[in-house]
């Protein structure tokens, strides 16, 4: 047998330098998929989970991918991240409506972590870029809490520090402080491993590149340590017992409102068992009763029935009920809460003034109804907003409130304080998301608002969870989800307001003027480096 050699042309040798293709494929995809993950990581250390922490290690997973990579590739990796966290963490809004709505928004509100990552990416080469960075975040944020239709600032990373020792930095600066210094601690830790793992940097940078990443870690804590006193639940002007009131709905999901009168009656019938328990000594009697949001989605100042039963319920317990009605006036649809005496009926009324898009009005609505006419019929009437603060005073007591939505947007928790509130009221109506963690996020953010202003807060929802927290943030009573009860409990009052109050606004722009000046440096920077460069 005669072997005949064959040549091999020099072009199809394989370079044993060249990556494989799988290797190639691999190194694209692995990024990417850490990155969707770490975005996971952050969903998982919000409520309903005590497990806060995970969103420094989920920062610090985030800013090793994205540090010293282009803007480009910080855009699709910050997507991926966003994708991560907010499809689990909203899917709530997809209950009853279906998946459309849902990955709808989160399509969208991940283009502002998109935005954010190509910034990260451009600010990673800076010094000190953790604090760039973790400024830029915030920015994304305040984006997404004011565009597109008034912002949705769900998913703040504030929101998921209720429990956690970060907190008391909601009383020097509201949210975005608070948020800054987790990001900034998940950045900074990024950067002392990365410093810890490299060795060729010379001593003297390596000394001042580590004593910047160290302070990112411990000035965060050093912070909360410092604020904590704060952070108090002392009366500053008396006590006041009051009442919060679960009356449950007929059956979850959207249609829960076709039976609207049923609504009304399950709370008004939850009243007066309490007044009955008050009337045998067994309860304190409250200074005055909390209803939540959509108690009564029959309007009591058109249909005599509702007044009746509503009058009937306040005359029972001998005190004012705060009620949550829809009400049609002067051709608006509102969503008012009504402050109802037991003598002299309605008082005082507060119009919901931060109302929910795609909930309580439709915007795009002819082009909606083209795509899916089922999307429109279910917000038939848009609702109107509210123009003032609502705070209601009840027998010398000023209680602020911040119906349902209201409480995610700093500006309507906020004004409620500075136009006099010495206590905070969330009504709230979670029925339409079933038994999702909606209310547990929602019930985190009242908790971060207590220590916000330094205020008692309650929390009264037609279905649950029901609750009274503290002004440190502590829930000293709630209930169960889909279940009627009522919770009474003597609270403090306070007046005083924190820095968080007092500064409102300044620290976000603050920290966005931050983030401006880091990618100006970092834009500024690549220029001068493609300048420099000799030319090919």
């Amino acid at each position: 047998m005669t072997v005949t050699a064959t040549s091999v042309d020099e072009s199809d040798q394989v370079n044993p330098l060249a990556p494989a293709p799988r290797r190639v494929w691999l190194a694209r995809l692995l990024p990417a998929l850490a990155a969707a993950l770490f975005g996971v990581l952050l969903y998982v250390s919000f409520p309903p989970r005590t497990v806060w922490w995970l969103a420094v290690p989920a920062f610090a997973g985030f800013g090793w991918l994205l540090r010293g990579r282009s803007w480009k590739a910080g855009l699709g990796l910050g997507y991926l991240f966003g994708l991560g966290f907010l499809l689990p963490l909203l899917v709530w809004t997809g209950v009853e409506v279906g998946p459309g709505p849902w990955i709808a928004l989160v399509v969208i509100e991940a283009i502002f972590v998109a935005l954010v990552g190509a910034g990260v990416a451009a600010v990673s080469r800076l010094p000190g870029w953790p604090v760039w960075a973790a400024a830029l975040w915030i920015a994304g944020e305040a984006a997404r809490a004011r565009a597109p239709f008034s912002g949705f600032p769900w998913g703040k990373i504030a929101f998921g520090q209720a429990d956690g020792v970060f907190l008391p930095l909601a009383a020097v600066g509201g949210t975005p402080v608070l948020g800054f210094a987790v990001v900034l601690c998940g950045f900074g830790l990024c950067e002392v491993i990365r410093l810890a793992a490299d060795q060729r940097r010379t001593r003297a940078v390596q000394r001042s590149a580590a004593a910047v990443a160290l302070l990112s870690v411990a000035v965060p804590f050093a912070g909360a340590l410092a604020a904590r006193p704060l952070v108090s639940d002392k009366a500053e002007n008396g006590t006041v017992t009051v009442a919060v009131i679960q009356g449950n709905v007929p059956r979850a999901g959207l249609d829960f409102n076709s039976q609207r009168r049923a609504v009304l009656d399950y709370h008004a019938r939850e009243t007066e068992r309490l007044a009955a328990e008050i009337k045998a000594g067994k309860v304190a009697k409250p200074d005055f009763v909390l209803w939540p949001e959509n108690s009564s989605d029959i309007d009591p100042f058109a249909n005599p029935d509702a007044r009746v039963v509503i009058d009937t319920a306040a005359k029972a317990i001998g005190v004012p009920i705060s009620v949550g009605g829809v009400v049609e006036r002067d051709g608006k649809l509102l969503n008012e809460q009504i402050l109802w005496d037991p003598v002299e009926g309605p008082l005082q009324t507060y119009d919901k003034r931060q109302i929910q898009p795609f909930g309580e009005y439709l915007p795009l609505r002819s082009m909606i109804g083209a795509i899916n006419s089922e999307w429109t019929s279910m917000v038939r009437q848009d609702f109107s907003r509210g123009s003032t603060p609502g705070v209601f005073t009840i027998d010398g007591t000023k209680v602020g409130l911040a119906t349902c939505y209201e409480a995610a947007f700093d500006w309507a928790v906020r004004d409620t304080v500075t136009d006099g509130a010495q206590m905070i009221s969330v009504p709230s109506n979670n029925a339409t998301f079933d038994r999702s963690e909606m209310t547990y996020q929602q019930l985190a953010m009242s908790r971060v608002r207590a220590v916000e202003h330094s205020r008692t807060v309650t929390v009264p929802v037609t279905s649950g969870v029901s609750a009274i927290i503290m002004p440190d943030g502590t829930i000293t009573q709630k209930t169960g989800m889909f279940v009627a009860d009522s919770l009474v409990q003597k609270v403090p009052l306070r007046s005083s307001q924190t820095p968080a109050t007092r500064l409102g606004i300044l620290p976000e722009i603050a920290l966005v003027l931050v983030a401006a000046g880091g990618l100006g440096w970092a834009i500024g920077a690549g220029l001068r480096k493609r300048q420099a460069a000799p030319a090919r």
